[in-house]
C-alpha cells in the first residue's frame, strides 16, 4: 500500500498541534491546582507513603498472637534516615479452604476523616488494588512515632472493611533533600540527552535535520507530559523516579524511527537529482521505511502492553508511558519530522531547499548532502 503523506500533510501536522495545545492546556491547569505541570510523586517531593491492603475474608494473615505491631511489620524506609525491616510471622494457622468473598471496597471518606483528624488534610489519597481494597496515602514526612500513630488509627478505621494484611503493606518515605536532588539530576538528564542527540544529527546530517529531528522529540515528550498531567487532574495519578527513566527512553526510542526515514531521505536525493521535488521524495522515502516503523513499533508496544496489564502496580504508569511516547514517537517520525523537513526545503530553506530547481543551482546542493 502506498502512501502520500504530503498530500495530507496540513491534516497530519494539524492532529498534533491539537494534541500539543491541549497537553499544554492541562499541564497549565495541573500548574494552577497542584502548583506543578504534573502531580509530582515522593520521589521527588519527598515525604511518606504509606500503602495498605485489606486481607479478604478467611485469607491467612498469620495469627494475631504472634504478629508484632503493625508499624513494626510495615515499617521499611528508604531516604534520609535508617531502613526499619519489614517483619511478618510465619504463617501458623490453616488456610480457610472455603472460598469466601473480600468484603466492601475501602470508604475513602472515612479515610480522609482519619486523616484530617490526625493533621494532614492535605495528604493524597487513593485507593488501588482489586476491588478498591488497597489505600495509598501520600502524606509529609512523618517520624516514626508519628507513623506508629497513624497506621494504629487508620487500621481501627478500617476494620468494619476487614484486616490489614501485612504482608501486603508497606511504608516509603523519601527525605526532601533527596526528592530535590532525584528531581535535578533528572532534569539534567533530559537536557544532557537532547543536546547529544541534537550535537549527533547536526554531524550525521545536517542542521535543518537535526532540528526537525528535535522538534518530533519534543513533540513526544510534550503528548506524553500532557496525557499524565490529564490523568494527574482526573485520577491523582503521581509521577516518579521511573517516569524520568521512560522520558529518556521515548528519546532515544523516537530519534532512531527519525535517523531512518531521514536517512532514506538523504539516500534518495542523491539518487534522484534533480528529476523529483522534495515533497516527492518524501513520500517516496517514508513508503521505503513505513512497515519497518510500524512493525518495530507495534512489536515494542506489545511487550509494554503486557507489562501494563500484568506488571503490577509499581511498573504500570511507567510501562504506560512507553506506550504513549512509542505510539507518539512512530506517528512523528512519519508524519511530523518528515513533512515539516520538506516544507522548510520547498521554501529554500537547507541546503537542498533548490532540490526541485533545474541547472546549476542543483549541483553545489546536490554535492552538498553527498558530503554530508
Amino acid at each position: 500500500m502506498k502512501i502520500s503523506v504530503m498530500k495530507y500533510s496540513r491534516v497530519y501536522i494539524t492532529l498534533s498541534a491539537i494534541a500539543i495545545l491541549t497537553s499544554i492546556a492541562a499541564m497549565f491547569i495541573s500548574w494552577q491546582q497542584v502548583g506543578a505541570p504534573l502531580r509530582p510523586g515522593i520521589d521527588f517531593t519527598g515525604g511518606t507513603r504509606i500503602t495498605l491492603e485489606l486481607a479478604c475474608l478467611g485469607e491467612n494473615i498469620g495469627n494475631n498472637e504472634n504478629q508484632p505491631p503493625l508499624d513494626q511489620q510495615l515499617d521499611a524506609e528508604i531516604g534520609t534516615e535508617p531502613t526499619e525491616s519489614t517483619s511478618t510471622t510465619d504463617s501458623n494457622s490453616n488456610q480457610n479452604e472455603a472460598n469466601q468473598a473480600c468484603g466492601d471496597q475501602i470508604d475513602i471518606g472515612a479515610v480522609r476523616k482519619v486523616m484530617a483528624e490526625n493533621g494532614y488534610g492535605n495528604s493524597v489519597i487513593q485507593l488501588v488494588g482489586n476491588n478498591g481494597r488497597g489505600l495509598s496515602i501520600r502524606t509529609v514526612d512523618l517520624n516514626v512515632d508519628e507513623r506508629s500513630q497513624l497506621q494504629q488509627n487508620l487500621a481501627q478505621a478500617l476494620e468494619p472493611f476487614g484486616r490489614v494484611d501485612p504482608k501486603q503493606s508497606q511504608i516509603e518515605r523519601v527525605g526532601p533533600l533527596l526528592g530535590k536532588q532525584l528531581f535535578t539530576s533528572g532534569i539534567l538528564a533530559l537536557a544532557v540527552s537532547f543536546i547529544g542527540i541534537a550535537a549527533y544529527l547536526t554531524v550525521r546530517f545536517q542542521s535543518d535535520y537535526a532540528f526537525f529531528a528535535i522538534a518530533a522529540l519534543v513533540h513526544d515528550v510534550i503528548i506524553t507530559l500532557g496525557v499524565f498531567a490529564i490523568l494527574g487532574l482526573t485520577f491523582q495519578i503521581e509521577v516518579d523516579s521511573l517516569f524520568v527513566v521512560a522520558i529518556l527512553t521515548i528519546i532515544g526510542f523516537s530519534v532512531n524511527d527519525t535517523v531512518v526515514v531521514f536517512d532514506r531521505i538523504r539516500e534518495n536525493l542523491k539518487l534522484s537529482g534533480d528529476r523529483q521535488s522534495f515533497s516527492d521524495i518524501v513520500d517516496i522515502s517514508i513508503n521505503q521505511t513505513f512497515a519497518r516503523s510500524i512493525n518495530t513499533t507495534v512489536t515494542a508496544l506489545f511487550a509494554l502492553i503486557a507489562i501494563f496489564l500484568f506488571g503490577g502496580a509499581t511498573l504500570r504508569y511507567f510501562a504506560l508511558a512507553l506506550i504513549i511516547g512509542f505510539a507518539s514517537g512512530a506517528y512523528s517520525s512519519i508524519f511530523n519530522a518528515s513533512i515539516l523537513l520538506a516544507w522548510w526545503r520547498n521554501r529554500g530553506g537547507g541546503s537542498a531547499g533548490k532540490s526541485s530547481r533545474s541547472g546549476s543551482e542543483q549541483d553545489e546542493p546536490e554535492a552538498a548532502i553527498a558530503d554530508s
